[in-house]
């Protein structure tokens, strides 16, 4: 059983009823784990959990654990609780020096998304936890897309997390903490659990918490109508120990099984990632697949939605050539939520948010479905490590692409080539429609001068491996 989670409060909606109804274990395996409101809301759910007698394993990467050593030690004090930290920096205190006499190690992340109850049901995808990722946030939303999946799939994705859990580069907290007595650490613990109740109440009283509440994919699951989607799938994840060995030996990669998967198309293949740099070899798979009749679609962030400027660097030199080998490019507008609310697409996206693309989906024919946190760059690829499922499912692919179909010309530009009205040159442009009208745009979109200088610059250095 299969369900696509694509609005943010439902999202978060669902991870609260997996931490709230599971009786023996909860498995969170996080990238990011913000402590903001949605963030200590969550973990509060967990505790309660931990608090009924349910087995709770936290494993986070440590790049964003700055500072949380003592309020992670105080969960971790808990007896039902035990958090590990995936490839630890072992100066706790100068991360930045770490990085700098160190960086070959500490520039290998797990970037993997999971969290799974009682090894029944699991939530996979795109999306870590913090305000951003679930539509909590005022000035930015993450589109973002996550999959509720029960049945066999579920002990692959269990068996992913124990590879994680139990891996050379994972430590647990209590071997990195600085040591406390017991009274300090009882004390501390219960502040925490104060503040987390705190947090917890304050979010329910306002408008996103009741948007969380009346979530219809709750209310849908407690009525027993939930109109979920069946298929065979499978889990394709990297190895824990990728970060161990060298990023050209890819003999722990999930990148040739995915390849395997997406390069099986024969009629339609298509691609959405924020972050996309093909690189060489990406452009001659593209290509090839357009020369042997393969349409391709991509859809990735603008200029102006992308939250890594640099990334956009490294993808934009490529735009011309996908562009004349066929391939449908389109780059998701900041403004997409403010432009699909007024043609009644929002599906409750907040208006005033500005859009950033999140979701990793590659969709083969139609048919195939893969749903996770791998996206198309070199360091997903061969640095970090990733996951997602691959769903067999054409009324579920059916779905999403026709809800992708639907938004793509209000919430995105169509990059093409058009000829110079001068010099009669090709050369790219924007479309889109704004207010039901179809606007060209001939310099790139929300791109000022000073950008301009500063994506040239970015060009120039020798940095796309790490993109």
């Amino acid at each position: 059983m299969f369900y696509p989670l694509t609005a943010g409060a439902d999202a978060f909606a669902m991870r609260l009823a997996l931490a709230r109804t599971a009786q023996r274990s909860l498995d969170l395996q996080y990238y990011i784990f913000d402590a903001d409101d949605t963030g200590l809301t969550l973990l509060a759910e967990v505790m309660a959990a931990a608090d009924r007698g349910v087995r709770v394993r936290l494993l986070l990467d440590d790049l964003h654990t700055d500072g949380q050593d003592q309020a992670l030690a105080a969960l971790d004090a808990h007896p039902n609780v035990e958090v590990r930290l995936f490839n630890p920096f072992a100066n706790r205190g100068m991360r930045m020096f770490e990085f700098a006499t160190d960086f070959r190690r500490v520039d290998r992340r797990m970037h993997n998304k999971s969290m799974t109850a009682d090894n029944q049901l699991t939530v996979v995808g795109g999306r870590n936890i913090g305000d951003a990722y679930f539509a909590a946030k005022s000035d930015v939303d993450f589109s973002d897309l996550d999959l509720l999946a029960a049945g066999p799939v579920v002990p692959q994705v269990s068996a992913v997390f124990d590879d994680y859990w139990n891996a050379e580069a994972t430590y647990p907290l209590a071997t990195l903490a600085k040591p406390q007595s017991d009274a300090e650490t009882v004390a501390f613990q219960q502040r925490v659990r104060q503040y987390l109740d705190d947090r917890k109440v304050k979010l329910r009283a306002t408008p996103y918490g009741k948007t969380v509440l009346e979530s219809g994919v709750i209310r849908a699951i407690q009525q027993e109508a939930l109109p979920a989607y069946w298929g065979r799938a499978t889990v394709i994840a990297d190895r824990a120990a990728k970060v161990t060995l060298p990023p050209e030996d890819n003999s722990t990669h999930a990148i040739p099984a995915l390849l395997k998967v997406l390069g099986g198309a024969q009629h339609d293949l298509t691609l959405v990632s924020p972050y996309f740099v093909p690189g060489k070899a990406g452009m001659d798979w593209l290509v090839g697949l357009q020369q042997r009749g393969v349409q391709v679609h991509i859809l990735t962030n603008s200029f102006g939605a992308t939250d890594v400027s640099a990334v956009h660097a490294g993808y934009a030199p490529r735009r011309e050539a996908l562009v004349q080998a066929g391939v449908l490019l389109y780059e998701l507008k900041p403004s997409a939520y403010a432009e699909m609310a007024k043609e009644n697409k929002g599906r409750g996206m907040g208006g005033s948010s500005r859009a950033s693309l999140h979701a990793k989906t590659y969709m083969v024919d139609r048919r195939l479905l893969f749903i996770g946190s791998l996206n198309l760059d070199p360091r997903s690829a061969r640095l970090n490590t990733e996951m997602g499922i691959v769903v067999d499912s054409a009324p579920l692919c059916d779905m999403l692409g026709k809800r992708l179909d639907d938004a793509l010309l209000d919430a995105a530009y169509q990059v093409v080539l058009l000829p110079d009205p001068q010099t009669g040159h090709l050369q790219l442009a924007w479309i889109t429609r704004e207010d039901g009208v179809l606007r060209t745009y001939t310099s790139e979109p929300d791109m000022s001068g000073w950008n301009r200088i500063g994506q040239g610059f970015m060009r120039l250095l020798p940095m796309e491996s790490e993109l």
